[in-house]
């Protein structure tokens, strides 16, 4: 392994082991509550797309609205800043406390502020910061960065957190309990706003109309922190700018139940500053409230530091729409397991992390988590305004590629069967690429698979690949899918439909038993099969960030698979990953018509059966259950089409008792799981999957899988075989 790959795994390594279990804790009770709180909403989708929409417009018109705030503002005795970047807004921010001859400022919860350093830029002027939110204000007193968007001390248990108290604080009584420890924070940052002279808040949205902001927090202290010292200054993005206050609605609906699955966060505050209450005297406490200024001082900072470029760049612009609710985070396995001290950069970090750091940060510091997504597409449903955070993952993998360049790029270029240029590792090129390889593997097959195993062998592709030496290799078939397809004959004579069956890299030349299978199920239900040869989707190259290629695939299979959509065929897909391709990244490759003919025309196998079995297809044609005991587990973006209930209802009208996992990935995540940098995390993250399918309950259930890199996992995890649903339901030879 390079001593980068070993770097990254040990870091990786280490956050599992020592914020592995609390990040999961959180992360996961989140992500569960969010399914339950947003089954109350009557048109959950509906309200997604209604504040998507908000955004848009608001982006759309983001310059409009910024002057119709300054207006608001003004009018409202206050003062608005455009900053263009960090040493801007902290420059202002400086300034205005040292106006007021600040010696402590207080600060309510915001990634913005973390995003400029402002605090860092404070202290150095001797003004003396202090954190509010208790979880910010725990890292403040640890001096440790967040870990998470809307939770930031998420990755420390209640066991550190009395720990770093005891030892910082020294109370007279050792705080253990979560009782203790809040109250104890309560009563120290409570003196501590009481004597500040500057509040410093974010902003989870701004209305143009009347300066509105609006708060969003698990805590009342924001709210003090901007009413009790007579200045106070907002810090906020240029893109937290929307219309008017009317549009707040889907949003405070959204953004509890999408981040900590909440009904409704603890406090929404409504606050149009400057506000017209009076100031405390906290020295004065006799003196009634009536009888002090209301004379209030803010300013209203929103930053552009890259935004109004991201604006401008079609392919990064949805990251504007993200209101920060964090539900990508809890969502994403990956980052459930390791926290966003490695699934982050410098400021954000999650699925959405990657887009926010190469806007503001640049490219460099988004290459440095952006491959910890896999695509899973897991958090493109939970995204409250419908963001295709692995659109944008992929997007920046593409520029990261683009960005590596070395003197051999024209050889590179011209040896690999690719459209990109020459700088993309050799890793990511070989998986990628991994057609080839199949092609190559089935025709020296077994050979191939001998080599390949040798110890030598394995040396030379951890060295030089990142193979991890510890995940079997797939076993190439010699005989492939469509070798065997075309050394029969169609045992369908009066056929009630027919069916063009996509030969998948790994159903052509691995797991070919699947697609048999599938042409034997197929055609016992009187459906007519072609199996055509046609090029792989191009899921290998899009999840390495090969845009080029992954295009120039989904081209060539258009191509192949158009006379059979003219001639009213259906397309019948075994690998949900493929089918995600037909119905979902296609849109971005093909014109508007040819995508929406391939994507109309395209089930997955399982879903297909299911059809043909509601519209009178036969069922005792298949292999029955009765009563076998069956542990199924779903393919991620199968989940993410609405399609794992089709598997689960076939399998139970034919008589098998289903259980079925409710992990969110099983880990392997297609070459993911082959990483030797992500190998120990693959592994983990498919503990979870594994644990399920051995409890007593499951232990002696077979197991089946809709996914390849599922069962490959799986393969790896337990001690019986798996196998796909097709192949269970399938009469027998």
């Amino acid at each position: 392994m390079s001593k980068a790959r070993e770097a990254k795994a040990a870091k990786i390594r280490q956050l599992m082991e020592t914020e592995g279990d609390a990040v999961g804790t959180s992360t996961r009770g989140f992500n569960e509550g969010r399914y339950e709180s947003v089954q109350t909403l009557d048109d959950y989708e509906g309200l997604k797309s209604e504040a998507r929409a908000i955004k848009e417009d608001a982006i759309e018109r983001l310059p409009e609205l910024i002057d119709q705030l300054r207006e608001t503002v003004e009018s409202n005795g206050g003062t608005l800043y455009i900053a263009d970047d960090a040493a801007d807004a902290n420059q202002y921010i400086r300034e205005v406390c040292e106006d007021k001859e600040a010696e402590r400022v207080v600060k309510s919860k915001s990634m913005t502020s973390e995003e400029i350093a402002v605090n860092e830029d404070l202290e150095a002027a001797d003004i003396d910061v202090v954190e509010t939110d208790l979880g910010e204000w725990v890292l403040q007193v640890a001096d440790e960065s967040p870990s998470h968007i809307v939770a930031p001390a998420i990755h420390k248990s209640r066991e550190a957190i009395a720990d770093l108290f005891n030892e910082a604080f020294d109370p007279d009584e050792p705080l253990e309990t979560a009782e203790e420890l809040t109250m104890f924070a309560r009563e120290q940052l409570g003196e501590l706003i009481e004597g500040a002279d500057v509040g410093m808040t974010g902003a989870n949205f701004i209305t143009a109309d009347t300066g509105t902001m609006a708060l969003v927090t698990s805590e009342g202290n924001a709210r003090k922190t901007a009413v009790v010292p007579d200045t106070h200054v907002a810090v906020a993005g240029v893109e937290k700018v929307i219309p008017t206050v009317e549009d707040l609605r889907p949003f405070v609906e959204l953004i509890g139940k999408s981040g900590t699955g909440q009904d409704i966060t603890s406090y929404i505050s409504l606050l149009t500053p400057p506000v017209e209450s009076p100031t405390v005297d906290f020295d004065a406490s006799d003196t009634p409230l009536s009888a002090t200024e209301t004379d209030r001082d803010f300013h209203l900072v929103l930053i552009d530091n890259g935004r109004f470029d991201m604006r401008e760049d079609d392919q990064l612009r949805e990251t504007l729409y993200c209101i920060r609710c964090s539900a990508c985070s809890n969502v994403c396995a990956n980052f459930q397991h390791v926290g966003g001290h490695a699934f982050g950069g410098e400021t954000y970090s999650g699925g959405i992390g990657t887009g926010w750091e190469a806007g503001v940060e640049g490219l460099d510091s988004a290459a440095e988590f952006n491959d910890l997504c896999t695509g899973c597409s897991r958090c493109t449903t939970a995204c409250p305004v419908e963001i295709d955070i692995p659109w944008i993952n992929t997007v920046v993998r593409d520029r990261v590629n683009r960005g590596e360049v070395s003197e051999l790029d024209w050889l590179v270029e011209g040896l690999t069967p690719d459209e990109e240029p020459g700088g993309v590792s050799l890793q990511k090129r070989f998986f990628g690429n991994f057609e080839t390889a199949a092609k190559v593997g089935s025709f020296f097959a077994p050979v191939s698979n001998w080599a390949a195993g040798l110890d030598v062998s394995r040396d030379l592709m951890e060295r030089f690949l990142g193979i991890d030496a510890r995940r079997e290799l797939p076993a190439f078939q010699r005989e492939t899918l469509k070798d065997w397809f075309e050394s029969r004959i169609s045992r369908v004579d009066d056929p009630v439909r027919t069916a063009v069956l996509y030969p998948d890299v790994y159903t052509n030349h691995v797991q070919v038993e699947r697609g048999k299978a599938a042409v034997r199920a197929l055609e016992a239900l009187g459906v007519d099969v072609i199996v055509p040869d046609v090029r792989s989707s191009g899921r290998a190259p899009l999840s390495q960030g090969m845009i080029a290629t992954a295009e120039d695939h989904a081209h060539d299979v258009y191509a192949g698979l158009a006379e059979h959509i003219d001639d009213g065929r259906d397309i019948v897909v075994i690998e949900p990953s493929d089918l995600a391709m037909f119905r979902t990244e296609y849109e971005k490759f093909l014109p508007e018509k040819s995508f929406e003919r391939i994507s109309e025309a395209s089930y997955e196998v399982m879903e297909y059966v299911f059809g043909l079995l509601d519209h009178g297809a036969d069922a005792d044609a298949l292999s029955a259950g009765a009563g076998e005991e069956v542990a199924y587990h779903s393919h991620c973006q199968q989940r993410t089409l609405g399609l794992e209930g089709h598997t689960e209802a076939v399998l139970s009208d034919l008589g098998y008792d289903v259980a079925t996992s409710d992990v969110e990935c099983c880990g392997m995540a297609g070459s993911f799981g082959y990483k030797s940098e992500y190998y120990e995390l693959s592994v983990d993250v498919g503990s979870e999957l594994q644990g399920q399918f051995q409890t007593d309950e499951n232990r002696d259930r077979t197991v089946v899988a809709s996914g390849t890199s599922c069962l490959e996992q799986l393969d790896s995890l337990l001690s019986r075989p798996t196998q796909h649903p097709i192949q269970l339901v399938a009469p027998r030879r």
